[in-house]
């Protein structure tokens, strides 16, 4: 897997952070669990059940040695999530994210998440009541 990285950006593979000095590609030339600094939440942003989740699985990944109090949060989110929403979307990526963890797939589990954020946004959105005319 070939990844281009900008100058003083940070890379995170299989535990360690790496930031390079300059525009450089790698290439990862065996199974590693990498997270791309971009794709980094930071905990104040975890504001919605799903960045929440997100914000677990990378824990997982970023620190692989500290597994432990992740799985058993993520454990315990999944099950709440998987009760609370009813979308078919979201259930169905939920439980695509469980067995990507499962399997210790946590970047494509991150990317999964990523792709729920549009429908979580629109379920949790206000109504917007229309404007009745004068």
């Amino acid at each position: 897997m070939h990844i281009s990285l900008r100058a003083n950006e940070k890379i995170y593979i299989n535990g360690a952070v790496l930031r390079v000095d300059r525009k450089t590609s790698i290439e990862l030339m065996n199974d590693a669990a990498f997270l791309l600094e971009s794709h980094v939440m930071m905990a104040k942003d975890a504001t919605t059940p799903l960045r929440q989740l997100y914000f677990i699985i990378q824990l997982l990944l970023i620190d692989p040695v500290e597994t432990v109090e992740p799985l058993k949060m993520f454990g315990n989110s999944m099950a709440a999530m998987l009760k609370a929403y009813e979308d078919f979307t979201i259930l169905k990526g939920l439980r695509t994210v469980g067995y990507l963890v499962e399997k210790q797939r946590y970047f494509e589990a991150l990317k999964t998440i990523r792709g729920l954020y549009p429908i979580e946004q629109t379920i949790l959105a206000p109504s917007v009541k229309p404007v009745e005319a004068a």
